[in-house]
């Protein structure tokens, strides 16, 4: 069987020698392989002149669109009313959110599958119809599959999701996005980007012992925070990096979202070889030797990174030591020789609940052949885990492969729970408590990105860190967080002391991959008689209309809904968890609206002050409360607002209740991007300490919007209850095509009418 979309690819590489020489006369210096995938991905061809990075936007034109479940419900929606009748680039559908980890794979699929079939249903319907691939349910993480089946080295992908970036992990310069852009692609239109800014992490040595990919990237989080790499491209270099496998490369990269980069990326080498040509794509392998010396940097910009990157980190593999980062944020990055004295120090609960090894950045065959080295270790030396162990198999082609290779049956020995292919408990899919918001202090380990508050299992109270598998099962089995596999013993069934031995495991298979059903459908030749239905009636999906364009006129009278205070993540705005059922329905799903971001007024959550009827109100109820009074609302928030998933929702749920502006201290970058696409103002304080100006029944004046230009800053009057006034200046980064979408009330709107147009 040849590799998917192997003429895409082909076309891909024949235009990369003279896209190539272009760029180099356009740029005038040696080119990371960052520019060099940015360059030859150019929406007018051939570039012409050299793009400012951090300031330019650039078009693009990306190869692949990917979707998981719970994003590809809006975007396809929104494609839908497009006017298209088929995609435009190659585009896939994977559906790994919408299935709950609870009990176990087989019945936990099922449940799935009774509860979310109108969406399933729908979501296989519609990728028929218009051209797309779609990945059943059980088949696998959307990114792992990625990886396995579409990724290439040099391409360019978007995806609806913030670890598109695994796929960086093969070459590819691969970013999340939101729904909106993924329309837009899918259309065929340009995708905007600001040109990135360029990070260089330089690997020496070689891994070692415990020491794993993982701890890499977990270094790096620790170095430059979860904004530190805000509007970069990371790109890693040197002997360190080509000694990795594929996979482990994927894991740096993937995890890489949880530092803002836009996205992170290897030079292809021979472990991207061997991969490739490992799950049945040696006709790409060969494809991408003929054209390699243009699959990764200059050999003088990695032997004077200095000179060509932003910024440049130096970290040797051979003295790195296992790291475990948390509770509550990713980029807490503790060497597990500390973890003692850093856990007495913050009254951290030591004792582990659970263990849960896989998600798409760490459940790779190599990952959870070294995982099961240390669970096999455990079992010969009489071991028996004090913490419950939790499996996510990346794809059935991975989870066939480990039940083949007997790895399965070594977990369940150590009474593990195998969870369907899917995320799970990453993404808030965990069903570990009835009642989780008044659950119990505790400490769960695990090899997910993501350990913010609730985030897996909905408890404010669980303390989740995040590690390497491997750490991940000796922790398990220890059960207590300060247990450091290097030095310390643990007692066996005999009460003799034993020490783990070093993980060991396989790059790839030794018997190479298998799999009986790999869970791929692939789309209709031709899906004009193919129908779409969605019942009118239904709580998941919900066909969308058009937002109203601006009226032309300042924006006056308007209520502040919310002053948000520190971190307000997408997690904040929009909820994961029980509420992906309603990911379809925007109705629906705004009634989780900013219901877990902090009121800066008192502290309190998901209480606001309405000021028509000086009430307080759960922050979607008054919000619709002004929207049915046709009173416009603004949103305020602190730093880096809208960090963590791509999810669109946390923009399109806003402006249906009727918010017309966020104004914030800092964006993270795809959040802002997703408020501009659905004809909102995301506005910044010139001045960040006006922020504390802001009052609790303030009304807000835009007194110049009706010049709203590139460059020119908004003014607003922040009108306070005893008529006194603040002036505030707020900074934007509009250019004249957003201009445009905000007075056609989004972007899609836009592509409608130009579709409109060309019929």
């Amino acid at each position: 069987m040849a590799a998917f979309d192997l003429d895409m690819i082909k076309e891909v590489y024949a235009r990369y020698p003279k896209r190539m020489a272009a760029a180099r006369k356009a740029v005038g210096k040696p080119l990371t392989l960052a520019e060099k995938i940015l360059y030859t991905h150019l929406w007018d061809g051939e570039a012409t002149v050299a793009h400012e990075r951090g300031n330019s936007y650039v078009d693009f034109d990306p190869d692949r669109v990917a979707m998981q479940d719970a994003t590809a419900q809006m975007a396809l929606l929104q494609f839908m009313q497009a006017g298209k009748k088929n995609v435009a680039v190659p585009s896939t559908v994977h559906c790994d959110h919408l299935i709950q980890a609870k009990v176990g794979a087989t019945a936990d699929l099922q449940e799935a599958m009774n509860k979310s079939h109108e969406v399933f249903n729908f979501l296989e319907s519609v990728s028929n119809k218009y051209g797309i691939g779609f990945w059943k349910p059980g088949a696998g993480i959307i990114h792992q599959v990625v990886l396995e089946n579409y990724a290439f080295p040099g391409g360019m992908m978007i995806g609806t999701d913030s670890h598109t970036v695994n796929a960086g992990g093969l070459g590819m310069v691969a970013i999340g996005v939101g729904g909106a852009d993924a329309v837009d692609v899918m259309a065929g239109m340009p995708w905007e980007l600001k040109f990135p800014k360029l990070i260089g992490v330089k690997l020496t040595g070689k891994l070692n012992g415990w020491t794993s990919p993982k701890d890499v990237i977990l270094k790096v989080a620790g170095i430059l925070t979860v904004k530190g790499g805000t509007d970069a491209i990371v790109e890693y270099f040197g002997d360190g990096a080509k000694s990795m496998s594929c996979t482990g490369k994927g894991t740096i990269c993937n995890m890489g979202a949880e530092i803002g980069a836009t996205t992170s990326t290897f030079g292809y080498d021979e472990s991207m070889e061997r991969y490739l040509r490992a799950t049945g794509r040696a006709d790409v392998a060969d494809l991408a030797n003929g054209v390699k010396e243009h699959l990764t940097g200059d050999a003088e910009v990695y032997a004077n990174p200095e000179q060509y990157f932003d910024q440049v980190i130096e970290i040797d593999l051979s003295t790195l030591t296992p790291h475990i980062n948390g509770p509550f944020t990713p980029d807490l990055a503790t060497p597990v020789a500390d973890m003692k004295t850093a856990s007495a120090k913050a009254g951290w609960p030591t004792k582990i609940e659970w263990g849960l090894i896989g998600s798409c950045t760490n459940s790779s065959y190599e990952d959870i052949s070294r995982a099961c080295s240390i669970a096999e270790d455990a079992l010969a030396k009489g071991l028996k885990p004090k913490s419950e162990f939790g499996i996510n198999p990346g794809s059935e082609q991975v989870r066939f492969t480990i039940e083949r290779d007997g790895f399965i049956n070594t977990f369940e020995k150590l009474g593990a729970t195998i969870f369907t292919n899917a995320c799970g408990p990453c993404i808030g899919q965990w069903g570990r408590y009835n009642d989780p918001k008044n659950g119990p202090k505790n400490t769960i380990v695990h090899s997910f990105n993501r350990n913010f508050s609730k985030r897996a299992d909905g408890n404010p109270n669980t303390h989740a860190f995040v590690t390497s598998p491997e750490m991940v099962a000796a922790l398990a089995i220890s059960g207590d967080l300060n247990f450091n596999p290097i030095t310390d013993t643990l007692t066996n069934d005999k009460g003799e002391q034993v020490k783990l031995a070093e993980p060991t495991g396989h790059e790839l298979p030794p018997k190479g991959f298998d799999v009986e059903d790999n869970g791929y459908l692939e789309p209709a030749e031709d899906g004009g008689n193919v129908e779409v239905k969605v019942n009118p009636e239904s709580e998941r999906i919900q066909l969308l209309a058009g937002f109203a364009p601006w009226d032309g006129k300042n924006i006056t009278g308007a209520k502040l809904l919310i002053k948000a205070e520190g971190k307000c993540t997408t997690d904040h705005i929009s909820m994961a968890g029980p509420w992906l059922r309603y990911r379809g329905h925007l109705d629906n799903i705004a009634n989780n609206t900013l219901i877990g971001a902090v009121n800066a007024f008192g502290g309190g959550i998901n209480a606001v002050k309405n000021q028509l009827d000086g009430s307080v109100g759960e922050v979607p109820t008054v919000a619709r409360a002004y929207k049915a009074a046709g009173v416009s609302s603004i949103v305020v928030g602190d730093s880096n607002y809208g960090e963590g998933s791509s999810r669109e929702h946390a923009a399109m749920q806003p402006r249906h209740l009727g918010v017309i502006a966020v104004l914030v201290k800092s964006f993270a970058r795809i959040h802002e991007t997703n408020l501009k696409k659905q004809g909102m103002l995301g506005l910044t304080f010139a001045n960040e300490a006006d922020y504390d100006k802001i009052q609790e029944d303030d009304t807000i004046n835009f007194t110049n919007l009706t010049s709203f230009s590139v460059g020119k800053p908004l003014t607003l009057e922040f009108v306070h209850a005893d008529g006194s006034k603040d002036t505030i200046l707020a900074n934007h980064t509009y250019n004249q095509a957003q201009i445009e979408w905000f007075k056609a009330g989004s972007a899609l709107n836009m592509i409608k009418a130009e579709a409109a147009a060309k019929a």
